[in-house]
């Protein structure tokens, strides 16, 4: 019961600071938030939250390589951060949002001596690589956009920032932080002796203990590309100073478009965990040999298993995210994703989804019950249920842990669904009960739209469609052509498109829609 002396500070929706002494008692009473606290990877530790400006956030997240569909692990590492920009809007900031497109310079098994993966898929499919990049980036927001993942307010490509990547490589190699070979450009990792910090490798055991390939160009086997010299044929390629014409390594165009955006320093850098090593250290080793302090808070997303295995295509689990929506709603996919915490292993099977499918179920179906009931004259108090949102928003201020904000929802579900079991349930209490479902499960967390009869004609669009495909599908089987064009043309009429491969037909509705 002494006073405890403490500051106001970001407390939300709240620009300035004012100096107290309550009781802890008293503290509590008042329901003050207490601030956001972050795990940052750079520190392995979490750390209360204070951006660079009091009501301003900049973030940057490594965006998609678009050479192939749209996948599982996009989904989690996408959904993930779109909750957090999201809750950082809702605690009263204001957020600049980059989120980069990679369309040259990535390298199969991401090693600075193989093929482009966007070359290489042009070369499998026999299209013009920008023509490969143009589909999978239009998949990429598609599928996004199912999942109610709100677009970046940037999203700069890799090969439309060539020019200022190369003035960074020119000055890295005056500075001594990088050397140019046969028309290549290196970084000499040995010039900084930070490398590793974020990944939690030691420098000297990375220099020490390893053989350079006699093949290789390089002072030091970990030493990355910077620039790569064009072979012959090599069609993604631009005019440089070095060799006469190459293209970027992977590494150098995320650390060029994140400050050319958000400046010198920003609030958060964020990605999937498997970039750690080598990419973002790569980022960093970089962005502070050219003296920018770079970003202040690391946060990365832990990987997507299927079945207790890593996905991959070579393993035959690879699953993407249309397939995915052949068979769930794209919201029962991103319960899933907010049911486990970004930083966790999230294991995705057909039963882990049939239970997302019954528990979101569960918080749509009292959230329509209210919508029904309410009067549209009705005025919230905001005084029913509101230790709700405060258990809520303690949830998301601990590193944005969705589990236990989810299971706040819950815990008000149970409440409201007895509250509807009265024979004269209170007007205001419905309304702010409706109100803090769509603010917490629907702004915050994405998973509970505004207009729930739209997501219930979706699902019965999908169910009819799926009974026409089977039926076409039989058609096929049975070489009764005719049939089958004639189902293709109907549906083209009413803009749906249907896709035929080897093994499984799948459909989607055409631009014009």
């Amino acid at each position: 019961s002494e006073p405890i002396p403490f500051c106001i500070k970001n407390v939300r929706h709240a620009p300035y600071r004012c100096q107290y002494s309550f009781t802890l008692s008293s503290f509590c009473y008042l329901g003050v938030r207490m601030a956001l606290h972050v795990y940052n990877s750079l520190s392995e530790a979490k750390e209360e939250f204070n951006p660079i400006f009091p009501n301003k956030v900049s973030v940057y997240v490594c965006g998609p390589t678009v050479y192939s569909d749209t996948h599982l692990g996009h989904a989690k590492t996408y959904v993930g951060f779109d909750i957090i920009v999201r809750y950082l809007q809702y605690s009263g900031y204001s957020t600049f949002y980059v989120q980069n497109i990679t369309d040259v310079g990535h390298l199969v098994g991401d090693v600075d001596d193989g093929e482009d993966k966007i070359l290489k898929k042009a070369r499998e499919v026999n299209q013009e690589p920008m023509a490969v990049v143009e589909k999978y980036t239009r998949q990429y927001f598609q599928v996004m956009d199912a999942l109610g993942v709100q677009r970046p307010d940037i999203s700069p490509r890799a090969s439309g920032h060539i020019p200022e990547q190369i003035q960074a490589i020119e000055t890295l190699i005056e500075k001594g932080n990088a050397y140019e070979v046969n028309g290549s450009v290196y970084f000499d990792v040995s010039s900084f002796p930070e490398y590793g910090t974020l990944s939690n490798r030691n420098t000297g055991e990375l220099m020490t203990g390893t053989r350079i390939d006699p093949r290789s160009e390089k002072k030091h086997p970990n030493d990355f590309a910077l620039w790569k010299k064009a072979t012959e044929g090599h069609v993604m390629r631009w005019k440089d100073p070095w060799s006469g014409l190459g293209y970027p390594g992977w590494h150098t165009e995320c650390c060029v478009m994140s400050t050319k955006y958000l400046g010198d320093t920003f609030d958060i850098h964020g990605g999937g965990m498997e970039l750690k090593f080598p990419h973002h250290e790569s980022e960093i080793a970089q962005a502070k040999c050219l003296n920018h302090a770079y970003a202040n808070y690391w946060l990365h997303t832990n990987m997507l298993t299927i079945q207790g295995q890593k996905m991959s295509k070579s393993s035959g689990n690879y699953v993407s995210l249309e397939e995915s929506f052949e068979h769930f709603d794209p919201l029962v996919i991103r319960y899933l994703i907010a049911a486990s915490h970004y930083r966790s292993v999230l294991d995705y099977s057909d039963q882990a989804l049939s239970s997302a499918n019954v528990a979101l179920g569960k918080l749509h179906k009292v959230t329509k019950t209210l919508r029904e009931n309410i009067p549209q004259d009705a005025v919230a108090s905001k005084q029913h249920f509101q230790k709700y949102r405060q258990e809520f928003e303690r949830a998301m201020d601990d590193d944005f842990s969705t589990p236990q904000a989810l299971a706040v929802l819950f815990d008000l579900t149970r409440e409201v669904n007895a509250l509807l079991q009265e024979s004269s349930p209170a007007i205001e209490a419905m309304i702010d009960a409706e109100n803090l479902f769509s603010e917490l499960g629907g702004q915050i967390l994405g998973i509970i739209p505004t207009d729930l009869n739209t997501e219930s004609k979706q699902k019965d669009i999908n169910n009819v469609m799926n009974a026409i495909l089977e039926v076409r599908t039989q058609f096929r089987k049975e070489k009764n052509f005719e049939a089958s064009d004639a189902i293709r043309t109907a549906l083209q009429k009413v803009n749906i498109q249907i896709d035929d491969s080897h093994d499984q037909t799948r459909w989607k509705w055409t631009d014009s829609k």
